[in-house]
């Protein structure tokens, strides 16, 4: 007896520590984040003191960048990231929907796999060569089809005036649409499969249609799923570098015209860093880079809490 009480102290004895080494490890993995994202924040502060000290916050508010006589300010790239973004979202949103509806609720069970696969395969293409489909044939597409007709009926708005060149702020937004489509759509998707089937079949069984079940019974339940999806692409749309750099023009002013070249605040940083040859220079676009990082993370906290609240409003529902 006293030997089988021994030999199960042993294992259980052996059971702790095994859990205890495991939580300890995986918990040095989610420190190591929090210490990786303390650092970064603190190097790029570092790097961005001098422009700190010179300009305060006008950096924030001044229009001006001028390398030769060092004045910088960030305004138009901050107002380059964020209109380009919104831009693309307004695009980007009701074809990422559309789409995940259609692969999750409507498709033939033989067309969805391959659908699905080839816009995920999409989410993989360098971003690097959709620059180039951009400069190369969306440019001069919204040059000589789409400006024209824009121009022409909606030309009583400040959105389209002026001459449009190819590249501007409507084809950056276009092309980061494209490039957030498939990420959020693919969530999108994943979320509205998770949605029980009774929610479907109890809306189905009131006599509701098709269209009556997804818009009653689907969507709503999975609303701040899709909301998370939306906000992964917008994360996505600011951040993007390459894609953007080559058909947005790339011009640090700020214009009402969607037709006018603008300028982001990850193309000026992949532009200029390798010309910057002053200190003060290469200190205001660390500090670009810093209030890059420091919207990215705002953006992902407000979104993390509309979607708890979200969730405490609706009771239930997909996160």
């Amino acid at each position: 007896m006293d030997r089988s009480r021994l030999s199960s102290f042993r294992i259980s004895r052996s059971k702790l520590s095994g859990d205890f080494i495991f939580e300890a490890v995986v918990g040095l993995f989610a420190l190591g984040i929090i210490v990786l994202a303390f650092l970064l924040f603190r190097e790029l502060f570092i790097g961005a003191g001098l422009s700190i000290d010179s300009f305060g916050l006008g950096f924030l508010t001044s229009s001006t960048w001028d390398p030769v006589s060092e004045i910088f300010g960030a305004l138009p790239f901050i107002f380059g990231t964020l209109v380009s973004s919104f831009l693309a979202l307004l695009i980007a949103v009701p074809f990422s929907l559309g789409i995940a509806i259609f692969l999750s609720e409507l498709a033939p069970g033989k067309l969805r796999t391959p659908l699905s696969f080839i816009i995920e395969l999409l989410a993989a293409v360098p971003s690097v060569i959709i620059g180039l489909w951009g400069i190369f044939i969306l440019a001069p597409f919204m040059r000589d089809y789409l400006a024209p007709p824009l121009s022409t009926y909606l030309g009583f708005l400040p959105l389209f005036q002026g001459t449009m060149y190819g590249l501007s702020m409507l084809t950056g937004g276009v092309i980061l649409s494209i490039m957030i489509i498939p990420i959020t759509s693919s969530i999108s998707r994943e979320v509205i499969m998770t949605v029980p089937t009774h929610q479907r079949e109890g809306a189905l069984a009131l006599g509701a249609t098709g269209w009556e079940t997804t818009r009653i019974a689907v969507l709503p339940y999975a609303r701040s799923g899709i909301f998370g999806a939306v906000i992964l692409g917008f994360g996505r749309a600011i951040g993007e570098t390459m894609a953007v750099t080559m058909v947005i023009g790339n011009s640090p002013r700020i214009s009402e015209s969607l037709f006018s070249p603008s300028y982001t605040m990850a193309s000026v940083i992949a532009n200029e860093f390798v010309e910057a040859t002053s200190k003060l220079y290469i200190s205001s676009l660390i500090e670009i880079g810093f209030l890059l990082l420091v919207i990215s993370v705002i953006v992902n906290i407000a979104a993390r809490i509309l979607v708890w609240k979200l969730l405490k409003v609706e009771g239930g529902g997909v996160a």
